[in-house]
């Protein structure tokens, strides 16, 4: 099909050659501009814009090389294709150094040749130029993708509570580490009246942004519940398993495809107790004391999967002083060996050999100078004094 957009600009000296090309290009269906001599050339290059340009070497005024050479300098994609006669080899070669997109030799004996070097270049340059809009579109989307994670990685952010956090005889203070630039991992922790504390420790499947959602969805479902039972006076009567309930159901509920393991507990300053519930949660919160530290006792099905999920209330008596740490199973990843098994049976007297602080903990598990990691890490912890 005869390219009718396409404007060519024929520069050489010789009339016949030139009007015969011109006619035959023409026929082709393409717009044909004619230049008798370089210096024309020039200036019709500059005040036409061709698509492409066809000239010969040896040209009074302005030889084609000088023209090639100022034809790129203005637009370097513009495709220049030599007709010109033999014996001037080493002004091809300098020709196609400059840039030009083919070399024919005269006498062009089937303009066929040409006109296949022509729609050949023209259709180089537009796969050219298809491939820097696009390059720029990307580099737009992934310029905007940024900007969209780094507001999002702010929110997420400001989400998380204050770190280090003191109550009259409570010490909470939490680390997380996103594997991608936003986390699927989540910790919050405030007080809910006069003795209790309320606290919980979330690891949502998958990674990313989609993860990152989830832990938003969790924080708002949290806040507008307990919201609901301060209004109503009934805060004191707040069970972490009604509260992981509720928020199973949201998450089935909001089909947005992930699910979640966690922790949830409060702990009450008055009695020095702690009621926790678990929703499929490894590894399981390590509590130490005298320079012992266990697991805590709990199972409870996956938060988000299982319409049908019924999780328990476990209330215990805390030790007079304590550490309760809580960890993403991102931990395990930093731990020595390879047999799972053996790593979540040294991890509670690893805590226990440096539970004086968020920090000394951090370092003993390998945190502090961690760069990347495969997978989220959060760790939140606990210390507790009874008065």
């Amino acid at each position: 099909m005869p390219n009718t957009q396409a404007t060519l600009l024929i520069i050489d000296d010789d009339r016949v050659v030139r009007a015969s090309i011109a006619a035959y290009l023409e026929d082709s269906g393409f717009t044909v501009l004619q230049a008798v001599d370089g210096e024309q050339g020039l200036a019709m290059f500059k005040s036409e814009h061709p698509d492409l340009v066809i000239c010969d070497l040896r040209m009074p005024k302005l030889g084609g090389i000088d023209l090639i050479r100022q034809v790129v300098d203005i637009d370097p994609d513009m495709p220049v294709i030599v007709v010109s006669g033999a014996g001037v080899m080493n002004d091809a070669v300098e020709a196609l150094r400059l840039g030009a997109a083919d070399y024919l030799i005269k006498p062009i004996e089937d303009l066929v040749v040409l006109e296949h070097s022509i729609k050949r270049s023209l259709r180089r340059v537009r796969l050219e130029k298809e491939n820097q809009r696009y390059q720029q579109q990307l580099q737009e989307s992934l310029n905007l993708l940024k900007e969209d994670q780094d507001a999002g990685h702010l929110a997420q952010m400001n989400m998380l509570p204050v770190t280090p956090w003191d109550t009259k005889n409570l010490h909470f203070a939490h680390k997380v580490i996103p594997s991608l630039y936003l986390s699927g991992d989540f910790v919050d922790y405030f007080r809910i009246d006069e003795d209790q504390v309320f606290f919980y420790l979330a690891d949502v499947s998958g990674h990313g942004a989609s993860s990152a959602f989830a832990t938003v969805l969790l924080k708002f479902i949290t806040t507008s519940w307990l919201y609901r039972l301060h209004r109503k006076g009934l805060v004191r009567d707040l069970k972490p398993s009604i509260l992981l309930g509720h928020i199973n159901e949201g998450l089935i509920n909001s089909k947005i495809g992930k699910h979640v393991t966690m922790v949830m507990g409060i702990i009450n300053e008055n009695d020095n107790t702690l009621t926790y519930t678990m929703g499929g949660h490894l590894p399981l919160p390590v509590l130490c004391s005298e320079g012992k530290g266990h697991y805590l006792e709990g199972t409870g099905k996956v938060v988000g999967l299982f319409e049908d999920a019924v999780f328990e209330d476990i209330k215990i008596q805390l030790p007079t002083s304590y550490t309760l740490t809580l960890l993403s199973d991102g931990i395990l990843d930093l731990l020595p060996g390879s047999d799972l098994k053996g790593k979540e049976t040294m991890l509670p007297t690893l805590i226990a050999e440096h539970d004086g602080s968020l920090e000394s903990l951090s370092d003993a598990l390998g945190m502090t100078a961690l760069e990347a990691s495969p997978d989220d890490i959060s760790l939140l912890f606990i210390r507790g004094k009874a008065l």
